[in-house]
């Protein structure tokens, strides 16, 4: 069971990695946007760190 939590938590992580890199690569990056995504790349790995 914890470890299809670890690989679920992980595999947002990576989501959320592919995404902030996608709106960086964009012409005008949405600031508020990458700030929400940062935040919740930082819970993540925060949980991840905790596992």
């Amino acid at each position: 069971m914890e470890s299809a939590h670890l690989s679920a938590l992980s595999a947002k992580h990576a989501g959320l990695d592919a995404r902030i890199a996608a709106e960086n690569s964009r012409p005008s990056p949405n600031d508020t946007l990458l700030a929400q995504l940062k935040k919740q790349k930082l819970k993540l790995k925060e949980a991840l760190q905790r596992l």
